[in-house]
């Protein structure tokens, strides 16, 4: 039988990013999270179960015949009330080892609101945003050159000690968006951070569009992000170097290369201008 075609991969690649809204997904299992009124995420039913033990800090509405939605508490009224409440909460079920994800825990605060546009309702730390199902946002960097009227895309190696795909080919730049940080600042730090560009050459970058998906982790976690994607045309001379120690090692490739070595195309395309991301070169299937 012959190997599958590119479209082929692609069209396999989007039906795994966005699981939670495919066939004989949980979604329907899962309890809406409310804040303030204000849905934020899904919560699978195991993770409400544990977290009715904590009735200070979390709500389950119960329905007729079965649990309706996860409500944070209504006296939680400030965003640094229910940030600590929150937090608290999950340095307990770390130190439970209650869910797997916990052990990435990064003491590293992500906003949660409906929109990206609101006003945050609370922190909660990184590893933990899969249990309750709330969209985690970053920022991801094409950057590419022209070698006589060849287009090349440089690449990054993750390293080998990264909790998420080590070893795996990246774009030149990616990271999240922590709380109290914007997506350019976001953007022009880790530009700086993991390929040393200069803030002045990153600040030069062009945004291109975002994409966004949601799937469903091996152990049931929810996974909705969105990544904001800009594009830099990087002098011909130009080499990033190796800045905090996530990236390995840097390839300048041609893009015909970087599609073949793409075999499963993460965050959905190679071609520069619309949104792109981690470019595994083995048959990596999930986000960062």
């Amino acid at each position: 039988m012959a190997a599958p075609g590119w479209s082929e991969r692609v069209r396999e690649l989007l039906r795994r990013m966005n699981s939670f809204h495919g066939a004989g997904s949980p979604k329907a299992l899962c309890l809406p999270f409310l804040v303030a009124g204000q849905q934020v995420g899904h919560v699978p039913q195991p993770v409400a179960q544990r977290l009715r033990q904590y009735p200070a800090v979390f709500s389950v509405s119960q329905g007729d015949e079965a649990p309706t939605c996860l409500e944070l508490n209504k006296h939680l009224a400030s965003f640094e009330e229910r940030t600590a409440a929150v937090q608290g909460v999950l340095k307990e079920l770390r130190e439970q080892k209650a869910f797997p994800c916990l052990k990435e825990w990064r003491e590293e605060l992500y906003n949660v609101m409906p929109y990206f546009c609101d006003l945050p309702l609370f922190g909660m730390e990184r590893a933990a945003t899969p249990l309750l199902g709330v969209k985690r946002y970053g920022t991801h960097l094409n950057g590419y050159t022209w070698r006589k009227g060849e287009l090349f895309m440089w690449l990054g190696r993750r390293a080998q000690n990264k909790p998420t795909y080590p070893g795996l080919l990246d774009n030149l730049a990616a990271g999240g968006i922590a709380s109290g940080l914007g997506v350019r600042e976001t953007l022009v730090k880790e530009c700086q951070e993991e390929a040393c560009i200069p803030a002045s050459l990153a600040a030069q970058a062009k945004p291109v569009g975002t994409v966004t998906y949601t799937y469903v982790g091996a152990q049931g976690e929810i996974y909705p992000e969105c990544q904001f994607v800009f594009d830099l045309e990087l002098p011909e001379d130009f080499v990033p170097q190796v800045g905090d120690g996530e990236v390995q090692e840097f390839y300048l490739w041609p893009l015909d290369k970087v599609g073949e070595r793409g075999h499963w195309l993460s965050r959905l395309q190679t071609q520069l201008c619309h949104g792109g991301s981690r470019f595994p070169d083995q048959a990596r299937l999930h986000p960062t």
